[in-house]
């Protein structure tokens, strides 16, 4: 006679639908549960996932959206939750309203939000704090042992907490380790094995390692061990030929260091260039790490590098237990720019004891390096970090629900904050949106302007123009026309206007048909007032300069990609 095997749902709420927000979490659980030998065909298991860009998803009060779309017809045994800053409200709401529909059904909950603070969840009957590809299918095994009655055979299982008061088990307590992490050669992959199909997303999210080496106070593995697990080889080398036969175009690297171990680095960038040619890849790195060896061999795949920097003075940064060697990052990122690779950089604004001033000279640092992009957030004090038992002995002062933003510090007005919000949007639309890393610091130099005074202007002026014209738009055309509309506003002060105008507008026109022919693969033309190789020398770095001595050379240019997948153009008409 055959048994109908319990069902398991893996489950989470993505922010979209994109490689990034990719449900990596719920499906390890879930192919953990397939391949540990105590519940391995003992279950009947599915990822079910949804996100808020769903069609039909409502506003407000998404749990019964939420709930339809993960049970379906189906009267699952369990349903395990992944949670997340982002998800943490509609997945207790969800797991609430599962409760009452399926009164036998248990619930579990997993993921960073929950390992912070297990004992703050109500809604679930269970918690696992930590990685949870062990505790979960022990925590299955024991449950189904438990419904037997077989409860001789009951053992705690580290790092779960028995979170619902109705629930029943010896696991309620007031403190929950973590729980045994894995051994990672162990782990079953969940691309390998099909419980994850990276084709959906368009893209993958491909962990490497875990762990950190740093412990920076306001990060998730600022409590954790200061030790980096990594993941087999082999196995990286099969998700990768996988990767490639899905034709996936763009891969998000997970660790958080990628070079802290440079042989390692070096092999894996080998490894991408023979296997993986035609695909993007995102990392994230630690300047004092790069040497020429690495900044060359980034070269050597498409790809970009994200740096966190989060501030430019050292001694803001000893507040949340980081270091920065400004000489020695400097001449790293040089190296970077040197070899032509593309790298962006990360600020926080509201850390401890940093101000207003603080923030914009951190922010003119980053951009005097030539970033492709500066990706700016306000601090969020997370549970679970260092940070958020320290924040107040600091002077800040924060929200205590998701996203757990910095409301004012004692050297941070909420009014400042705002100041450097605003700064924040402005510079992703003018820089990184607007992909200005070519021309920007020239025209600041032009304007005897530090960059994060240009910005401030420029948020004022768009702010002006978005409530007149009633809406935003993001589009690089769009954005482009902004970036000229608002210099040649600017310039109309100036008398040497008439002979700059071109030159400014020349710059923005032709590097930013360059970029969408990068970005896009679309064949571009601008119409320009100087010779294309004129406005790629380095003669065209000082505007005045150049505009007082290149010679006019009026022109429409067709920017395409070459047969060998090069940038390239040719003047159509003068």
């Amino acid at each position: 006679m055959n048994t109908k095997k319990p069902l398991v749902i893996c489950t989470t709420l993505l922010i979209e639908n994109s490689p990034q927000a990719l449900p990596l979490g719920a499906a390890c659980i879930a192919s953990a549960i397939k391949n540990d030998a105590r519940t391995k065909d003992k279950f009947s298991v599915e990822l079910r996932t949804l996100s808020r860009e769903e069609s039909g998803y409502p506003e407000k009060q998404p749990e019964e959206f939420i709930a339809a779309k993960i049970t379906g017809n189906d009267a699952p045994d369990y349903v395990c939750f992944s949670v997340y800053v982002w998800n943490r409200n509609e997945l207790e709401e969800t797991a609430a309203l599962l409760k009452k529909r399926f009164p036998s059904l248990i619930t579990i909950a997993g993921g960073p939000e929950v390992t912070a603070s297990p004992q703050s969840f109500k809604n679930f009957d269970w918690c696992v704090a930590g990685e949870g590809e062990c505790a979960v299918p022990d925590l299955l095994f024991f449950l189904e042992k438990q419904k037997a009655g077989r409860t001789e055979e009951m053992t705690p299982v580290q790092g779960v907490f028995c979170a619902n008061e109705n629930s029943s088990g010896k696991e309620k307590n007031d403190f929950v380790p973590r729980a045994l992490p894995p051994e990672l050669e162990k782990l079953a992959s969940p691309y390998l094995d099909g419980t994850l199909d990276p084709s959906a997303y368009e893209g993958a999210l491909w962990e490497l390692a875990r762990g950190c080496p740093f412990k920076c106070s306001y990060c998730y593995e600022s409590k954790g061990e200061k030790t980096v697990r990594y993941i087999p080889m082999e196995r990286i080398e099969k998700e990768l030929e996988l990767f490639n036969k899905k034709k996936l175009r763009q891969i998000f690297v997970l660790d958080p260091t990628y070079n802290a171990d440079k042989k390692r680095a070096l092999q894996l960038l080998r490894l991408i260039r023979q296997k993986a040619p035609g695909m993007f890849f995102y990392f994230e790195a630690r300047a004092e790490f790069i040497d020429r060896e690495l900044a060359r061999a980034f070269t050597q795949i498409p790809c970009a590098i994200q740096i966190g920097l989060q501030s430019a003075d050292p001694e803001i940064l000893r507040y949340v237990h980081r270091s920065l060697d400004k000489k020695k990052f400097v001449k790293n990122i040089n190296l970077l720019n040197e070899e032509g690779a593309v790298f962006g950089f990360d600020l926080i604004y509201g850390l401890p004891k940093d101000t207003l001033e603080g923030f914009k000279k951190s922010l003119d640092f980053a951009l005097g390096l030539y970033p492709n992009n500066v990706e700016t957030f306000c601090l969020s004090v997370l549970p679970g970090t260092i940070l958020y038992e320290t924040a107040l002995s600091l002077g800040s002062v924060f929200s205590r629900v998701p996203p757990y933003n910095v409301i004012k510090t004692d050297a941070f007005s909420e009014k400042d904050l705002q100041k450097a919000k605003e700064l924040s949007t402005a510079c992703t639309i003018f820089y990184n949106d607007g992909r200005a890393v070519p021309w920007f610091n020239a025209v600041c130099r032009y304007f005897h302007m530090r960059p994060s005074q240009f910005l401030a202007d420029f948020y004022r002026w768009y702010k002006e123009r978005a409530m007149e014209n009633g809406a935003e738009c993001r589009a690089h055309t769009a954005i482009e026309k902004m970036q000229i509309d608002f210099i040649c506003e600017k310039l109309s002060v100036r008398k040497d206007s008439a002979i700059s105008k071109p030159v400014i507008k020349s710059l923005i026109l032709f590097n930013g048909a360059l970029s969408r022919v990068e970005s896009d693969g679309t064949e571009q033309t601008a119409e320009l007032s100087f010779h294309p190789d004129d406005l790629i020398s380095p003669y065209a770095a000082d505007i005045l300069f150049f505009a007082q001595n290149a010679k006019r050379f009026p022109c429409k240019v067709r920017c395409f990609k070459s047969k060998t997948g090069q940038i390239d153009w040719k003047i159509i008409h003068r």
